[in-house]
């Protein structure tokens, strides 16, 4: 695996990576500590072709009116969430320490997701093996726990872990989680983009939810009123042992890296798990 030059545009090889991984080579993940999680490791003798740079100057930035998702025509476009995830508009989602419950609290089965919003590989996720899980949320068989982490921040530079962790809360109390969660991902910058979850834009983001936006709320994502529960959660993250996101337990059992990323594949472990 090729070591990756350092520079801002490290996550170029990130896509490359996520792409082995769909056409059949092992699953890699975005881990903390700037390289792969242990859904897909480098070999010992390098670094991961993921891995951030030890060292790096700042990198420049531009100023408030020109940041991209500053403010004005900055902004960039949104997209709506897909249209399975108005399937789960009634499912209930509460917080208990630093996890989001998506679900009936009763329900028989549990599944538990540990993201970070900027991560390419959780958006292959969400976008591949999660959808298996609508029908079963949304029909009271199983309940997603979601542990929201924020350590790109730190691997990347800038905020938009922590902005988009702190929105993703906030959507708990206006009742909008499930939809907002999928509207987060469906909207996650392009990689070359260094931190374009701003405020503004997850903003941009809540109006392609119906019933989000609000005083309550746009002060919340604006404020950053839940980054205290962002640093909450990003502890519950370390504190499980999690070296890698997407990391996935059914029923307590990890999810094979492989089968994320395709609803198929995700659908059949679910089956394995007697969920259907």
């Amino acid at each position: 695996m090729a070591v990756h030059k350092a520079g801002r545009k490290t996550g170029r090889v990130v896509t490359a990576v996520a792409a082995a991984a769909l056409i059949g080579a092992a699953a890699s993940a975005c881990g903390p500590d700037g390289g792969d999680g242990d859904n897909g490791r480098a070999d010992k003798a390098g670094k991961s072709s993921s891995a951030a740079p030890e060292s790096k100057a700042p990198k420049s930035k531009a100023p408030e009116s020109e940041a991209p998702g500053a403010g004005g025509s900055d902004v960039p476009e949104a997209k709506a969430p897909p249209a399975a995830a108005g399937r789960l508009a009634k499912v209930p989602a509460s917080v208990k320490g630093g996890v989001i419950t998506v679900g009936d609290p009763k329900a028989a089965h549990t599944v538990k997701v540990y993201e970070d919003s900027r991560c390419p590989f959780c958006k292959k996720f969400e976008e591949g093996g999660a959808r298996a899980l609508v029908g079963p949320v949304a029909d009271g068989k199983v309940r997603i726990e979601y542990t929201i982490a924020s350590f790109l921040d730190n691997n990347l530079g800038g905020s938009g872990s922590v902005n988009a962790a702190n929105a993703l809360r906030a959507s708990v109390e206006a009742g909008r989680f499930p939809q907002f969660h999928a509207a987060v991902f469906a909207n996650q910058p392009e990689e070359e983009s260094d931190d374009a979850y701003t405020p503004a834009f997850l903003l941009k983001i809540a109006d392609k939810v119906d019933g989000l936006r609000g005083a309550a709320f746009d002060k919340a994502v604006t404020n950053g009123t839940y980054k205290k529960w962002v640093r909450q959660a990003m502890k519950a993250f370390t504190d499980d042992g999690i070296e890698g996101t997407p990391t996935v337990f059914i029923d307590g059992k990890k999810a094979a890296g492989n089968s994320l990323y395709e609803q198929g594949a995700f659908a059949k472990e679910l089956k394995a798990a007697g969920i259907s």
